[in-house]
């Protein structure tokens, strides 16, 4: 029999968003069946195992409920139903100091953690030197965490959970926040930690790092478990809806952020595909009552797993637009599309003053068919890169000593 780590049964999460009820309405409601005025649920019957040594990862869009039920693994938060069983000790980094008493030195926090943790005093005597060695705070152990940097919070966060030898790791995505070579270096000692025999729950959008590191999957939806098992088909469900979604018509979609100032109500990219090489237009139409105030619009282009390839913003190209009428189109021009053929998405988003006024995650589907990018009639391999760069070679000899002609003047 598969022995467990984690087993969960039936979770939902449910919060209250909207206003408070009288009690003859609640009463009425409570007659009838019907569920409160202004409750949110982010987790839904959700039931699943984990067996002992496993390296899963979790994969949705933002406000799926990943957090959510990482946060219920990590006894952080209590289920509104169901339960769930943890055969062994868990070691959580879910956002930016967890776990951590601000007032208390670094050097204190890790004594904290691995007291909560069960670990006696000399174990974590004899794990310190490496944890601070990976955080890179020696500088800094004895200083209350208030005053570190959000990326030594990481730095040290992320050593404490990985170090201090939990038999279940739970990551978030709040690995994004450091640098690359952080964020390798994180990768490389989950990868130990699973191959240890120890639990890895990973939470990602890179969904690469997670193939890497991860060989089975859950994915979320709308707070539901739609998809488990092969980690390759639970990706390939979830690609699947992020294509079927970008297709939608973006005035029918629920899905956005922002206070509402500009909603946008066409994506309109390219004219069906557009060939590597050539000039492409995205042009974004909107209605509102944005008012008087500095605007920033941009679009951000996603691959075929979802990973960021380039983003577009009009501060950065230097170009200045504010006070915008109550209904036009913001277009962006790319002299040179430098995509390697194939399908990606679009997500658009727009501020006004620095606040967020709508934001539309994959909102429209950019496909691009095979160009003549360098005029040579030749592209390079795409299992290289996805990007094409303009570039040109030249060859000169080096370390040469010059011919001399027999009978020349010296």
């Amino acid at each position: 029999m598969t022995e467990l780590a984690i087993g969960a049964h039936g979770l939902g999460k449910r919060y209250r968003m909207g206003r408070l009820e009288t009690g003859f309405r609640r009463a009425r409601r409570f007659a009838r069946r019907q569920e409160g005025p202004g409750y949110l649920w982010a987790l839904r019957d959700v039931t699943f195992d984990v067996p002992v040594g496993s390296a899963v990862a979790i994969v949705g869009r933002n406000g799926a409920g990943k957090s959510t039920l990482l946060k219920i693994l990590a006894q952080l938060t209590e289920p509104t139903t169901g339960y769930v069983d943890l055969a062994s000790r868990v070691g959580a980094l879910l956002e930016v100091g967890t776990g951590f008493n601000p007032e208390l030195t670094g050097r204190e926090n890790v004594y904290l953690n691995g007291t909560l943790l069960g670990m006696k005093r000399k174990e974590i005597d004899q794990r310190l030197d490496e944890i601070v060695s990976f955080a890179g705070v020696e500088e800094h152990l004895d200083k209350p965490v208030k005053w570190y940097s959000s990326g030594m919070y990481i730095r040290l966060g992320f050593a404490v959970a990985a170090h201090l030898e939990p038999d279940i790791l739970i990551v978030d995505e709040v690995l994004a926040v450091g640098d690359l070579a952080f964020q390798q270096k994180c990768l490389g000692r989950m990868g130990e930690v699973a191959g240890s025999g120890r639990t890895v729950l990973f939470v990602s959008h890179n969904l690469a790092a997670a193939s890497a590191l991860c060989s089975t999957g859950m994915y979320l939806r709308d707070g539901q478990l739609v998809a488990e098992g092969s980690l390759r088909t639970v990706i390939d469900e979830y690609l699947d809806d992020v294509q079927s979604n970008a297709r939608i018509d973006i005035r029918e979609r629920e899905d956005r952020e922002g206070d509402g100032r500009i909603r946008f109500t066409d994506v309109h990219v390219a004219r069906g595909s557009v060939r590597t090489g050539d000039g492409c237009e995205v042009s974004m139409r909107y209605k509102g009552t944005p008012g008087p105030g500095v605007i920033r619009v941009g679009f951000a282009v996603y691959g075929a797993l979802v990973e960021p390839i380039f983003q577009c913003v009009n501060d950065v190209s230097g170009d200045f637009i504010a006070d915008v009428a109550p209904e036009g189109m913001f277009t962006c021009t790319i002299p040179r599309l430098p995509l390697a053929p194939g399908h990606y998405t679009v997500s658009v988003y727009v501020e006004i003053d620095g606040r967020v006024a709508d934001w539309v995650q994959h909102a429209a589907v950019l496909e691009v068919v095979e160009g003549d990018f360098f005029g040579t009639g030749r592209l390079p391999s795409d299992s290289h890169g996805r990007f094409y760069v303009d570039h040109s070679w030249t060859s000169e000899a080096t370390g040469v000593a010059p011919l001399q002609l027999r009978g020349s003047a010296s």
